[in-house]
């Protein structure tokens, strides 16, 4: 059984993300979109909402699963059984940094292998980081995001200004 993760921050998922997710999951019998819980950060959704959000997205999928996880994707990738690690990449800077953790990750274990896909050409230049700066200003986000989370995004900035 080919069963593979992708981890990630989502926040917030993206059509990027989708197209990774939806692509990926065509390819093995069972994903985990694996939402990191990444103390370094200050995220604009809780672990909580964009598991939610995940599972809302990705519900007509019938091979992924939606879970959070605490430490190092190896470790979650081996404690679940997976033996793929999916990642997406934009652009060659991705490939530079995300070849080094591949290779480390095999060193960690090498029964675990990383798949790179890249990501489909009208989601290249689109990251989270992009759609909360847009967001903040009140910018349209409807070309980034499904419609059904842009107010979910936008309620988080209207908090902020209270």
């Amino acid at each position: 059984m080919k069963r593979a993760i992708y981890p990630g921050s989502f926040d917030p998922v993206t059509f990027g993300h989708l197209d990774m997710i939806e692509r990926s999951a065509k390819m093995v019998d069972e994903l985990t979109v694996a939402i990191l819980v990444n103390h370094a950060k200050n995220p604009l959704f809780s672990i909580e909402e964009r598991v939610k959000m995940l599972e809302e997205m990705t519900d007509h999928l019938s091979n992924v699963t939606i879970q959070s996880f605490d430490g190092l994707t190896i470790d979650y990738a081996r404690s679940i059984g997976a033996n793929i690690i999916v990642r997406g990449l934009r652009a060659v800077t991705d490939f530079e940094y995300e070849l080094q953790i591949a290779q480390t990750n095999r060193i960690v274990n090498p029964e675990i292998d990383t798949m790179f896909l890249t990501t489909s050409l009208e989601y290249a230049y689109l990251s989270s980081t992009i759609v909360k700066e847009i967001a903040s200003y009140g910018g349209d986000i409807s070309k980034f995001v499904p419609l059904q989370l842009m107010e979910r995004i936008y309620a988080k900035y209207d908090k902020n200004k209270e």
